[in-house]
């Protein structure tokens, strides 16, 4: 844990929560196959991972390939006693050593989405603005550029990409080539740059979804049938675009467990982040979506409290957890 007054702060309301049972309820709750954990994470350290896998386990848990989880929404297999989910967002180079090495070692099994202009190009787009702010540049924040419309983004970013270069942060061709041939690795698309794909015009999102894919499947000799949101967010054409590309099911950020009612959905599968960074109490609550309700709860008497709607008519804003890195 990164000591800091958040997550000093956070380390406390997660024993707290622990301490009143809420994590143990929870865990009851996915024991009795009410529910599934969906957990995904980004890029975290390999004490970070290993001690998630080696906790979930220890609990009684019993990991779900991403194939299993489509069987079921597909109605091909029940809903699961104890059963959790493993996914990873981005495509980072370090999630080999990190989290596949793990992964094998203890026999679990993990969905990597991959987005495929970094691996091509070696960094996250987000990354250029943070080493402009490193060399004294002033450039706009990271959510600033989030909440542009897509050409705009792309436009600020170019004159730091001129000046600025990163080395490698994304994966390789060779690493993608090597870690989709893993018995328990599962490649997934998320899209070719990692935009906002609500922030884009209908001819970019379809080309996003397309070229990804295909590159995948160039890549890897497999194919790509599933898919997460950057950032989370969607609306019902990104929903449309994925079915008219054959993908079978796809995960938002919505930060809550797999309930039974929520495989009627399958482009909204919801997931729990994992936060980096944080204490381990902490992210015991975030993998067993205490952390998520009790934030819920909080926030409820100061905004009116905001939900992806089943009819998804509505573009659903992403959870302020969501993080890149």
């Amino acid at each position: 844990m990164k000591l800091t007054l958040r997550n000093i702060s956070g380390w406390l309301l997660a024993c707290i929560l622990i301490r009143l049972g809420y994590v143990r309820k929870a865990l009851n709750r996915t024991l009795k196959g009410e529910q599934i954990l969906s957990v995904y994470f980004h890029n975290p350290t390999r004490k970070e991972f290993e001690s998630s896998v080696q906790w979930l386990q220890k609990q009684g848990l019993n990991f779900l390939s991403i194939a299993d989880l489509e069987r079921i929404v597909h109605k091909r297999s029940d809903f699961p006693k104890g059963g959790a989910i493993i996914t990873v967002d981005d495509g980072w180079q370090a999630n080999e050593k990190n989290i596949v090495e793990t992964a094998e070692a203890y026999k679990v099994p993990v969905a990597i989405f991959v987005s495929t202009q970094p691996v091509q190009d070696g960094a996250y787009w987000w990354s250029y603005l943070e080493a402009a702010k490193k060399a004294g540049l002033s450039p706009p924040a990271v959510q600033a550029l989030k909440d542009l419309p897509n050409e705009e983004r792309l436009l600020k970013l170019e004159e730091y990409k001129r000046t600025i270069h990163l080395p490698r942060e994304a994966m390789t061709v060779g690493q993608v080539q090597r870690l989709s041939r893993s018995k328990y690795i599962t490649i997934g698309g998320h899209t070719h740059s990692h935009p906002i794909l609500t922030n884009c015009e209908d001819d970019q999102v379809y080309f996003e979804l397309r070229h990804s894919k295909r590159t995948l499947e160039s890549w890897t000799g497999k194919l790509i049938s599933y898919f997460t949101y950057p950032n989370g967010n969607f609306s019902g054409r990104e929903v449309q675009a994925l079915e008219g590309l054959d993908y079978s099911i796809a995960f938002t950020c919505e930060p809550k467990p797999i309930r039974v009612l929520d495989t009627q959905h399958r482009y909204l599968l919801p997931r729990l982040g994992f936060l980096e960074g944080a204490s381990f109490a902490e992210n015991m609550c975030r993998m067993t979506g205490v952390w998520q309700a009790a934030m819920q709860r909080f926030r409820a008497p100061l905004r009116k409290k905001r939900r992806i709607p089943t009819d998804i008519g509505t573009t659903p804003v992403a959870t302020k957890d969501v993080a890149f890195q």
